[in-house]
């Protein structure tokens, strides 16, 4: 399942274990260290405006700091923009999770729930490119831990520590891998092995039985398109761990037909996903690389270009756009690199790069981005 993170802060205000950087530079340590976490367990990474100012005793008075309407619209946007069928919380909105961040981060999640499938709650959102969403359910995954135990045995109860044959790990595993990521925090645990349950309470919206999908169509009959289900069921079946390559044909004709579809979420992030499997199972690999880090206004920057075709699979019409330049690579024969060098200006008036987030200023509690679209990115694309 595509899964999403919103954490609300960046951690600005935690400890470090890894060095002195405090405020706003652990917060730039902390949100790497998310993304490294990200890219193990598979799931995307996104943030609200709110700064982590430390310790709270109280939601009222996180809130207050950061500005209730502020950060809720923020994660209004983000429900808005990802779509989720279930949202889970991490913490209660009672306390138990002991920081005025936590619980906030729960009643905020609640309130969003019931707000974002509301045309009439920040309708200017709904300008940027975004439409409402209403998500089936939102869940609390109880815990038990530091002589706290808010499970019970009437919860939704889910074993996580099934063993992934094709990964090679347990689910344990992963997320020990995932969690210890988390330098600055100290957060490094041993992987967990053998039988493990997460337990669910139902806050908001239908109850679940089974699964926490239950009632939930995840099928390619979502996208409105019966032919592309047929498709994708025959693409599952012929697909072979060993040889991915023999389904790179029939991903691009599922392509093919997804692209003439009405312009709709779901053939946007269906068309993502199909681009990521043709590229992953035709082992072509692509790179770019640069001379030097970094590069000052009106100075150029020697870029090279590195593509290698593994499989020798035919390929045809491959372009490499940059900015206003193109290329067309000559594919050398099977595993070959082909490496195209491109030199790249920088305009005497650029301006220096930086985190987006830090480019306004913080005057509250909350950092400033006046661009909607950069809201809940965990750095510019």
């Amino acid at each position: 399942f595509r899964t999403g993170y919103l954490s609300l802060t960046r951690g600005d205000g935690g400890q470090n274990l890894i060095g002195d950087e405090q405020g706003v530079e652990l917060g730039l340590i902390r949100t790497q260290e998310l993304l490294a976490a990200r890219r193990i367990d598979g799931a995307e990474q996104f943030f609200s405006r709110a700064y982590d100012f430390g310790f709270s005793k109280s939601p009222e008075e996180a809130m207050k700091i950061w500005g209730h309407d502020k950060i809720l619209s923020d994660v209004v946007w983000v429900i808005r923009k990802f779509k989720p069928d279930v949202i889970i919380t991490r913490f209660p909105t009672t306390g138990e999770g002991g920081h005025g961040h936590h619980t906030a981060s729960a009643i905020l999640a609640g309130e969003a729930f019931d707000l974002a499938g509301d045309p009439t709650k920040f309708p200017e959102q709904l300008q940027q490119g975004v439409s409402v969403w209403q998500p089936k359910r939102l869940l609390w995954n109880t815990f038990n831990f530091g002589g706290n135990n808010t499970t019970r045995e009437d919860q939704l109860k889910i074993e996580v520590g099934m063993y992934n044959p094709v990964l090679g790990k347990s689910y344990g595993e992963i997320a020990a891998e995932s969690r210890s990521q988390h330098k600055s925090q100290g957060f490094g645990v041993p992987a967990q092995r053998g039988e493990s349950f997460e337990y669910f309470s139902t806050i908001k919206g239908t109850k679940p039985v089974v699964d926490l999908m239950d009632g939930v169509d995840i099928s390619s009959k979502r996208i409105g398109q019966p032919a592309l289900a047929i498709a994708a069921k025959d693409l599952f079946n012929k697909y072979r761990t060993e040889d991915p390559a023999l389904t790179v044909a029939g991903l691009l004709n599922y392509r093919k037909v997804l692209s003439k579809l009405p312009a709709s979420y779901w053939k946007d992030q269906k068309l993502k996903e199909i681009n990521n499997l043709v590229e992953a199972a035709s082992g072509l690999f692509m790179e770019v690389t640069a001379v030097s880090p970094y590069a000052v206004a009106g100075d150029s920057l020697k870029l090279t270009f590195t593509v290698n075709n593994r499989l020798g699979l035919p390929l045809k019409n491959m372009v490499i756009h940059f900015r206003e330049a193109s290329q067309q690579p000559t594919l050398e024969a099977k595993n070959k690199n082909a490496n195209i060098p491109v030199a790249v200006f920088i305009s005497a008036n650029a301006l220096p790069s930086q985190p987006y987030w830090l480019a306004e200023g913080m005057p509250n509690g909350s950092f400033t981005v006046s661009d909607q679209l950069l809201i809940g990115l965990p750095q510019k694309e």
